[in-house]
């Protein structure tokens, strides 16, 4: 079964891991939380997605931030410092023998409730957090190939509703966007914002590479300006590889028809990294391949990967 970018290979080694849960590291079976916890009953909590290669994980530090400002955002008290949540991912890492072809997922919520209920203030322990660590690795046929996105009727919430800019357990508003593209056949949703505009996939993040006017017609990179997506680590080092590079590289607003009539298109994210889309609504990109822009993004990036490991090694 077609996962979009999140396709992988079945690895029987998962079976046995060993799970972080509140201090403790726990064998699959055993890793469990409580009925009463804020992130079952709720959806109350955040989280972040990491790769791992040469066993450290990718842009740890932005990912850090990323959680610690979502959980500031909501009013939650991770429990836990920087360091000692490095160093809780680097304890499961070891325990499990990990070095790479690793995905991580790690989850934080406001922990148990004395009572089912919504209110923050029905919390009854400390925060809940979990480190999930698994031997994952994106399918070569999924970087190579490509997806297709369908254009869902769900759309991006305004900041006053859910604000996108927070990664919080509460998907369903993206979970309802990819269920309405697999219906499609397509390997993932593309959403717009509320004005009609592209914004993001349900689980990664959209570009078009299109003539770029101001410079001769050669080729930019557009990505959408970012009010209606999360901040996402893998878009912001495509967009600062495009500044190293000499990519003209923009966050602007852009339509449909812009992207039917793109010559590529890709997305973006931590597990699969750079992906080429070959159709959009049944419109063919390009010429249905990984275009030549794509692929000189995925060497940048692999190259902006690899230094971000050998900044960590000098640490």
């Amino acid at each position: 079964m077609a996962l979009g970018t999140h396709s992988h290979s079945e690895d029987a080694r998962n079976a046995d891991i060993l799970i972080w849960v509140n201090g403790r590291l726990l064998p699959r079976a055993q890793a469990v939380v409580s009925v009463f916890d804020a992130g079952f009953v709720l959806g109350d909590g955040v989280w972040e997605g990491l790769r791992v290669h040469h066993g450290r994980p990718l842009f740890l530090e932005q990912h850090l931030d990323r959680l610690w400002e979502g959980a500031r955002a909501i009013m939650l008290d991770i429990g836990m410092t920087r360091a000692q949540m490095s160093q809780a991912i680097a304890e499961t890492l070891a325990a499990n023998e990990m070095t790479d072809g690793v995905h991580v997922r790690l989850m934080v919520t406001r922990g148990p409730k004395s009572t089912p209920y919504q209110d923050p203030r029905a919390s009854a322990g400390p925060a809940t957090v979990v480190i999930i660590a698994e031997h994952k690795a994106a399918l070569p046929e999924t970087v190579e190939r490509g997806i297709t996105l369908f254009t869902t009727h769900v759309r991006r919430a305004h900041p006053d509703t859910l604000d996108p800019r927070i990664n919080a357990h509460s998907k369903l508003n993206d979970i309802h966007a990819c269920i309405q593209a697999a219906n499609a056949g397509a390997d993932e949703a593309l959403m717009l914002d509320p004005d009609g505009f592209v914004a993001t996939c349900n689980s990664t993040h959209f570009f078009i590479v299109v003539a770029d006017r101001g410079q001769g017609g050669g080729p930019a990179v557009w990505t959408s300006d970012g009010r209606y997506c999360l901040h996402g680590i893998t878009r912001r080092a495509v967009l600062d590889v495009c500044a190293t590079a000499g990519i003209p590289a923009r966050e602007t607003t852009f339509s449909l028809t812009e992207v039917y009539s793109a010559s590529e298109a890709f997305v973006t994210g931590t597990f699969a990294g750079v992906v080429p889309v070959t159709s959009v609504d049944g419109r063919t990109i390009g010429d249905g391949t990984r275009g030549p822009m794509v692929r000189r993004l995925q060497d940048l990036y692999a190259d902006h990967a690899a230094a971000d490991m050998a900044r960590q090694d000098r640490a």
